[in-house]
């Protein structure tokens, strides 16, 4: 049957999915550095007053990074992050769970996209079901936490470019 007509098809994963963007006063290049190696995201990477300690990273297709989120509380989150792709420095797109072959984990694609001198990243992230998004948003206050992680990546980046211009 022709499709000639129809309007776009709805989303399938639209009540699966969290969508935060935020602009960044940094080159495009740094920003998505920041995701790429270990010494920057160790320093920025989780909502406030959140630490991060590193077990293992790779960043590669089929690399892995295993870490833990230790959280204001004191309660520690054991995090897996595996990439599926990697296109610099526009996009990365990543599974992430709790631990490798962990039912629950989520698919997410990072964009990395050109706003003048500046860069609009945008982290999609796709749950296997709507009550587990749902689960993420109410209970681990997803949406909140993303942003706030924007906010650390976008100050420690900002930073970095405010820095390397004294030089």
């Amino acid at each position: 049957m022709s499709e000639a007509g129809r309007g776009a098809p709805e989303s399938t994963t639209a009540g699966r999915e969290i969508v935060i963007s935020r602009v960044i006063d940094a080159p495009r290049e740094l920003v998505f550095e920041a995701f790429t190696e270990v010494r920057h995201l160790s320093r920025w990477w989780g909502p406030a007053g959140f630490t991060t300690t590193t077990r293992a990273f790779e960043f590669r297709v089929g690399g892995e990074w295993d870490f833990v989120m230790h959280g204001p509380d004191g309660t520690d989150y054991t995090e897996w992050i595996s990439w599926t792709e990697i296109t610099p420095p526009e996009r990365i797109a990543l599974l992430h769970g709790e631990r490798r072959g962990d039912p629950k984990a989520f698919e997410s694609v990072l964009t990395f996209a050109l706003d003048g001198a500046a860069t609009r990243i945008e982290m999609r992230t796709v749950f296997p079901t709507e009550e587990q998004r749902d689960e993420a948003v109410e209970k681990y206050h997803a949406v909140e936490g993303g942003r706030q992680t924007l906010s650390s990546l976008a100050g420690y980046v900002t930073e970095i470019a405010r820095k390397g211009a004294q030089d």
